[in-house]
């Protein structure tokens, strides 16, 4: 029977694979073809990849696309952060709760709902649709995405480390430097990298906010697409993919050259009190 049930479980995966993987591959398959067209496969070229290359105007999106993701990552992380151990800290549970579902609405909330928001905010205010108007709407949707990553880490910690740091003498920037950050870490980079990937491939709110000239990769191919069928829009894809890949590879050896500095930190201590 667990034989059985072991191999049911593995045909499963394998479909679930095959689902998430097969459109990706069919784009990138085409993304070679001779023909333009993704009707049938006449040939391999590296024209796409060329026109790709040689659109200027395509790579000062990209430069834009990257720009606004790192920054506003970056701001949603500090942000996040702080956030987590506002919440983490309040007194009174009932508070704890309600901060905390508040933060949980904005996960659930459908984007088109956020981005509308934003921009009937950004109109009431009178305030131009620009670079500035989708770097503050991707800060805000991407603040609880961090908040989550961080929170679980600052339930694992031990709260008499704090204690111990401030009969020791330490005042509250030692012991958020030298302690809660450090400890925090691990949560704090994987918030910044999903808060990352959530503002480089977000459409819906970046389609209602931007504005002056300002575009981003999602709805570049957005518009593209709607022009008909190009197989630049399939290798754009396909090196965004490659990207993605390279960025999953970057965080995994983050997270175990962290684990592997923690359990060197154990060994030391057990060898200590040894």
């Amino acid at each position: 029977m667990a034989n059985k049930r072991f191999k049911w479980s593995t045909v499963y995966l394998v479909l679930v694979f095959v689902l998430l993987y097969a459109p990706i591959i069919y784009l990138i398959f085409y993304s070679f073809n001779a023909e333009g067209t993704m009707n049938r496969f006449t040939g391999f070229t590296w024209e796409h990849y060329r026109a790709v290359f040689e659109d200027m105007r395509l790579w000062g999106i990209v430069l834009d696309t990257f720009v606004l993701a790192f920054s506003s990552a970056f701001l949603a992380t500090v942000i996040g952060t702080f956030g987590a151990m506002g919440i983490y800290y309040t007194k009174k549970r009932s508070s704890r709760n309600a901060l905390l579902s508040l933060n949980n609405i904005l996960i659930v909330s459908p984007d088109v709902i956020i981005g509308a928001s934003f921009l009937i905010l950004f109109t009431f205010l009178g305030a131009s649709l620009s670079f500035y108007s989708v770097l503050i709407s991707h800060v805000a949707f991407s603040i609880p995405i961090v908040v989550l990553m961080v929170l679980p880490k600052l339930r694992e910690m031990n709260d008499s480390m704090i204690d111990a740091a401030r009969d020791l003498g330490a005042n509250t920037w030692q012991v958020i430097y030298k302690i809660l950050l450090p400890f925090m870490t691990p949560g704090i980079i994987a918030g910044y990298f999903m808060a990352f990937t959530y503002s480089l491939d977000d459409f819906a709110v970046t389609f209602f906010v931007t504005g002056n000239g300002f575009s981003t990769l999602a709805v570049e191919i957005y518009s593209r697409a709607r022009q008909g069928i190009s197989l630049e829009i399939n290798a754009l894809s396909a090196l965004l993919f490659l990207f993605s890949i390279v960025l999953v590879l970057g965080y995994y050896f983050i997270s175990q050259e962290n684990t592997g500095k923690k359990s060197k930190r154990h060994v030391r201590r057990g060898a200590k009190l040894g």
